[in-house]
């Protein structure tokens, strides 16, 4: 009874958090980040250089934006037509930017990013921790299996099949969960480990990082009744984010 209680609570857990991923959908930049009309037709008649750069700096005056690309310049989408927020990127495969992008997860079919990267780390862990439950309760009989202390059936296929399966991706998702674990330790996202943000004054690889527990409630949110519950309590609007540089300003 036990072994069936704890069985299913996991199980629950998992298939919440693996629906929440799939279905939950990615986060675009507000309308705030849209070029207006007149700004789009100024672009268009611009040739590409300083004068195309004058035109964004001005639409983007006002907006929290902080990273650059690396020549300098503000980061524009030609396809959405947008300035990209801090920590956005535009996806391929979805063809649009989605806010503070980790990654395209095939298994999910479905971006990784603000809306819902915390929904992906809790199906990691759930994942993780009913592949461990599986392989601990089959052990047993997986040893009887070697020691021919198992009855002649297809039980037995059965329960060395069971094992292997939930071992094999047990490794391999503790693997990807402590990746991912690490990278909300350091307040990263998969791109950013590849290309460190550009800031307006240089390049910096831990600049959205805020110490470990200011981290951890970025993802995670700051009530921590819902930590382990696939729900939606991130902090902020995924279209600014606090960093720990010092600005440049003698003033401020």
């Amino acid at each position: 009874v036990v072994c069936l209680v704890a069985y299913h609570i996991f199980f629950m857990l998992f298939v919440w958090s693996y629906w929440k991923t799939i279905f939950t959908l990615p986060m675009n930049p507000s309308k705030e980040f849209h070029l207006s009309y007149s700004d789009k037709e100024s672009l268009e008649r611009e040739p590409r250089g300083e004068s195309q750069q004058e035109v964004l700096r001005r639409a983007a005056k006002d907006l929290p934006i902080y990273t650059r690309t690396m020549s300098g310049a503000i980061r524009y989408c030609d396809r959405c037509h947008l300035v990209k927020p801090d920590r956005c990127h535009h996806c391929s495969v979805c063809d649009k930017c989605i806010l503070k992008m980790d990654h395209h997860c095939p298994w999910v079919n479905n971006c990784v990013g603000f809306s819902n990267y915390k929904f992906f780390l809790l199906f990691l862990a759930y994942s993780l921790l009913y592949c461990l439950f599986i392989a601990a309760t089959d052990l047993q009989y997986f040893i009887k299996f070697w020691t021919n202390g198992l009855p002649d059936t297809q039980a037995k296929f059965h329960i060395m099949f069971l094992f292997f399966a939930a071992a094999m991706f047990s490794v391999s998702l503790s693997s990807l969960f402590g990746y991912h674990c690490w990278l909300v330790s350091k307040n990263k996202s998969t791109l950013e480990v590849f290309r460190a943000p550009i800031f307006r004054h240089r390049t910096d690889k831990n600049g959205f990082s805020l110490g470990f527990s200011k981290n951890l409630r970025q993802v995670f949110g700051d009530e921590k009744k819902y930590w382990l519950l696939p729900v939606f309590s991130s902090l902020g609007d995924g279209c600014s984010f606090p960093t720990c540089l010092v600005s440049q300003d003698p003033e401020q």
